[in-house]
């Protein structure tokens, strides 16, 4: 695959070399032993180096394939599961076919656990775990770029400039994503739009479809059936707390008011460390069904990706605070996998915990942070209006 040695995730050859240079990297060692003391690191970190480089190397050494590094990585996600998230489920994957690769799209609401918990629930499911899409924006040191590289990331070439530039890195990514689904018989994950839905609402960039069809075959495939060959499955993931939605507030407060945000230097390492350590409350992934049908566009084919995603996203008991405080009232005819707007009574002290989450915030942000949770029931009933309204016509 030398054409997309540039962008590809490592193969089992670099492994070892790779985790030497990790352990080699004075930055690396010192961001895991911040990680591990907290804020004793500051007044222990030359005794605390030598350790963790040590205790590293006994836990990596050896490993020499990227399934066994995935391994390692995973028993750090059940660390994080337990502590972090009330209950994690998945549903779908009864579904699909284990060993068969799909090019997976799912919403975008947190900068790497989004891939992280669909890498887990393909894992604990016995399915082939993705190639994940990544942003070079995200890749700011060395060591992030091995450490992404080595678990199965590829690299999505956003600082191209110009017209030219962005033309060609477009196509070679488009290339990479066949080639990983028809030659390497390996599925991809890739967000539905670039950048997080800040703001709770869920749409696919149609964009992202026509930078896939780059690699379409115009002279022996019609557009339907290239998207046929992509096997493209939608995937609704939901956080019942978002440990983002503060700073996700602030934001688009700041847009509103202002017109402008500016993100400062470090600012999305800050939030995939917020989002890593924060309260996720419950974890929802759902798997979707593979595409099938005449498409036309690559419109077409955003709309049904997002009619699956919207569908299948799971509401929380969080959804439905939200839209009450936002709205003065419960909704109506959105179910969640819980029931419809707990009409019992059943949830008054999570409610008033939600509650004291938002009141505890900036006033002016208030309404934002609660629009971030109520527009999934906004989209699912404006999903519902509109088959009710086409029923109708018919």
């Amino acid at each position: 695959m030398g054409q997309f040695a540039d962008i590809r995730p490592y193969c089992d050859s670099e492994v070892a070399s790779v985790i030497e240079r990790l352990l080699a990297d004075d930055e690396f060692i010192n961001v895991v032993s911040r990680l591990k003391l907290g804020a004793w690191h500051r007044y222990a970190a030359l005794l605390a180096r030598p350790l963790v480089r040590l205790g590293l190397r006994r836990q990596l050494g050896g490993i020499d394939t990227v399934d066994a590094f995935q391994a390692v990585i995973k028993l750090y996600m059940d660390r994080m599961v337990s502590r972090t998230t009330t209950e994690f489920t998945v549903s779908g994957l009864d579904q699909l076919q284990q060993g068969k690769p799909y090019l997976f799209i799912s919403n975008h609401r947190d900068i790497a656990l989004d891939p992280a918990f669909v890498s887990v629930a393909l894992y604990l499911n016995n399915h082939d775990t993705a190639r994940i899409a990544i942003g070079d924006n995200l890749l700011t040191k060395a060591y992030v770029s091995d450490l992404m590289r080595i678990n199965k990331s590829f690299i999505v070439r956003r600082s191209a400039r110009g017209p030219r530039q962005i033309l060609a890195a477009y196509k070679l990514l488009s290339r990479y994503i066949r080639h990983s689904i028809e030659e390497d018989k390996n599925p991809i994950w890739i967000a539905q739009r670039e950048g997080r839905a800040k703001d709770g609402v869920d749409r696919t960039e149609p964009a992202m479809i026509k930078m896939f069809a780059m690699s379409q075959h115009k002279k022996t495939e019609s557009f339907s059936a290239f998207i046929d060959q992509l096997q493209i499955v939608p995937i609704a993931i939901s956080y019942e707390l978002d440990p983002c939605d503060g700073a996700k507030g602030q934001e688009l407060y700041e847009k509103s008011a202002r017109g402008n945000y500016e993100k400062s230097e470090h600012e999305d390492m800050e939030s995939i460390a917020k989002g890593i350590d924060g309260d996720k409350g419950h974890v929802h992934v759902s798997f979707g069904k593979p595409l099938v049908g005449d498409f036309d566009d690559a419109g077409q084919v955003a709309s049904a990706i997002d009619r699956q995603i919207i569908t299948n996203y799971v509401l929380h008991p969080s959804n439905f605070f939200a839209y009450n405080m936002l709205h003065g009232h419960y909704p109506e005819g959105v179910y969640s996998d819980r029931g419809l707007a707990f009409e019992a009574g059943a949830l008054i002290s999570e409610e008033a915990d939600f509650v004291r989450r938002i009141e505890a915030l900036p006033s002016l942000h208030r309404p934002f942070v609660l629009a971030i949770y109520a527009n999934p029931i906004t989209s699912k009933a404006a999903l519902l209006a509109a088959d009710v309204a086409s029923d109708c016509r018919q």
